[in-house]
């Protein structure tokens, strides 16, 4: 069978199956298995002769998953609200106070996430009111993890120091070795000593498994992805949507 032909194949199997189990017993019971067998071939052939009903139903089937799983996430927006923007694990910029929080999921090896920095740092500058939640989600390998660890043990032992790291962090071209990531560290005036024995911590693990569960309950696959008051917005923004955002949430 041709390789284009299999999953369509394979669809038309699986309404056949469900299309004969679905007859009622009181109905099988007044079959003889020849009788079954011809429905069951009268039914494959009607398929294999119309698959664009076969298609029909699975792109309808799958168009209605995904409206239930943009229905799950918004759900678990709301629920989920204090893990977002109150979780005391969480490092947090700008005013600690303020009347908006923007909360933004990022890896430190993300091109986008360190394109869409300056803007945000400026939004910070600008607007003395946005408070500042970061999400570290690293999930471009190996690597990421180590930052994001390095940086969340900053967070934990010298957190005045978070934010240097934090910015040198997105800076870095290039891979990420630990000695590059532990000058880093020592650049910004941490203690790299301290820092490196913390990053084994599983305080920290615990961090990092936190923000995979709560990213995977808002259906957030990639970097960087924002919450912004109410609304969940993937990918990278730029400085007028930011603003906008926040003053939509401010109901201005």
């Amino acid at each position: 069978m041709p390789t284009f032909l299999r999953p369509l194949f394979a669809a038309s199997i699986l309404a056949l199956s469900f299309l004969a189990s679905s007859v009622p017993a009181s109905a099988e019971d007044g079959l003889s298995g020849d009788q079954r067998r011809e429905i069951e071939k009268m039914i494959e052939r009607y398929i294999m002769d119309h698959p664009e009903v076969v298609m029909e139903s699975i792109k309808r089937l799958q168009d209605r998953m995904a409206r239930e799983e943009e229905e799950r996430a918004k759900a678990n927006l709301v629920s989920s609200r204090d893990k977002l923007i109150s979780d005391p694990a969480s490092p947090v910029g700008g005013n600690p106070d303020g009347d908006v929080t923007i909360v933004e999921f990022f890896d430190y090896r993300c091109g986008f996430c360190k394109r869409v920095f300056p803007a945000l740092m400026e939004v910070m500058k600008s607007d003395p009111k946005v408070r500042y939640v970061f999400k570290e989600f690293p999930i471009l390998g190996p690597e990421s993890v180590m930052a994001t660890k390095a940086s969340l043990a900053v967070w934990r032992l010298e957190p005045e120091k978070y934010m240097d790291v934090h910015a040198a962090l997105l800076a870095i071209k290039g891979g990420m070795t630990m000695n590059k990531i532990m000058k880093t560290v020592a650049d910004a005036g941490a203690d790299p000593h301290s820092v490196a024995k913390e990053m084994g911590s599983p305080e920290i693990e615990a961090m990092i498994r936190d923000t995979y569960e709560l990213a995977d309950s808002l259906r957030i696959t990639g970097t960087p992805a924002f919450v912004i008051g109410d609304e969940l917005v993937p990918g990278a923004v730029d400085i007028a949507t930011i603003r906008r955002l926040i003053a939509k949430s401010r109901g201005s």
